[in-house]
């Protein structure tokens, strides 16, 4: 975690202690329970995001006795919205902390949970009607868009053809994509030949840069928006024996992407974007923390994404995270 990071999660959790002033009541650890529903690990980011929620509830049960933090992965929107349920009829939750799967098919369950008096905090994959949650915390997902773009940009000295892949269609997809798209217009010469979903997954992600190689016989940079996505975009490239291609931009800052980068062992590899899953760590405590004095969460927090390059990689490789 980025020591501007760290900064950011203190003042959050000092501006939570203000939210609600001198009148709110502390209370009793065991009248706070908290459902958490974040998506399975299906792929590494998502690995971490277990991981961290995981450890979340280690570290807020030991250090709260009496204080219930319960973890559920699913492996789809249906299967979350099922989740959601459970948490409300059977485990009775009073609190939510949701990594949505997909934000349209989720605003509406979520929304039925808040009607019921839960607090609701949602991270990174925002809803389609905010009016459901009482807190949002995510990364910045704008900067997690521009930064790419203007990177490639400067890179291929304004003149060049990029293709991209998309995640899961949602919310935070829709800004990263709106963002990287309002850097190209600025320069007319970057062509952007197609933008599909890769699904954040680097099979999906292998499938589509094969389709991509196959139909375009120059290609200047790939826009992988997702360090798992990246994977299978080198995998692609590499089974294709394409020599064409300078750049491959991933993004999250994956372990095994910033010791490439701190190497210089793949030419392709030259930059990164920060966008830790230790997010949903830090989303959970913070929700827990101010549930049990009692207190809310400003309605939106951002972490800021920062350009990662060989110069400060070192800052960002977390050899024993599982991402």
């Amino acid at each position: 975690m980025s020591q501007t990071t760290r900064r950011l999660a203190v003042a959050f959790a000092a501006t939570a202690a203000l939210s609600l002033g001198a009148g709110a009541r502390a209370a009793d650890a065991k009248d706070v329970n908290v459902g958490v529903a974040i998506p399975a690990a299906t792929h590494a980011f998502t690995a971490g995001i277990v991981f961290w929620a995981n450890q979340a509830k280690k570290d807020l049960e030991a250090a709260h006795p009496g204080l219930k933090v319960t973890v559920k992965t699913a492996s789809g929107a249906p299967e979350q919205a099922n989740q959601l349920q459970d948490l409300v009829t059977a485990t009775k939750i009073n609190t939510l902390v949701i990594f949505p799967f997909e934000s349209a098919a989720l605003t509406k369950p979520v929304a039925q949970v808040k009607a019921k008096g839960i607090y609701v905090t949602v991270v990174d994959r925002g809803l389609t009607d905010t009016s459901a949650q009482d807190a949002y915390v995510s990364g910045d997902n704008i900067a997690f868009g521009r930064i790419p773009a203007e990177y490639l940009v400067k890179a291929l000295h304004g003149k060049g053809n990029i293709v991209a892949l998309r995640g899961i269609p949602t919310t935070i997809d829709n800004e990263r994509m709106d963002a990287f798209n309002a850097v190209l217009k600025s320069s007319p010469d970057v062509k952007l030949l197609d933008a599909k979903h890769g699904n954040w997954n680097r099979d999906d992600a292998f499938k589509v840069t094969q389709d991509y190689l196959t139909r375009f016989k120059q290609i200047d940079a790939v826009w992988a928006a997702d360090d798992d996505m990246a994977v299978g975009v080198l995998k692609a490239i590499e089974q294709a024996k394409r020599q064409d291609i300078k750049i491959v931009f991933g993004g999250a800052g994956m372990k095994s992407m910033v010791k490439t980068l701190m190497d210089g062992s793949n030419p392709l590899i030259q930059a990164n974007v920060s966008y830790s899953p230790k997010f949903i760590y830090d989303a959970i405590r913070l929700t827990a923390e101010a549930r049990l004095k009692g207190e809310k969460l400003p309605p939106s927090t951002i972490i800021p994404s920062v350009l990662i390059t060989k110069e400060n990689a070192p800052q960002y490789y977390f050899p024993d995270s599982p991402f």
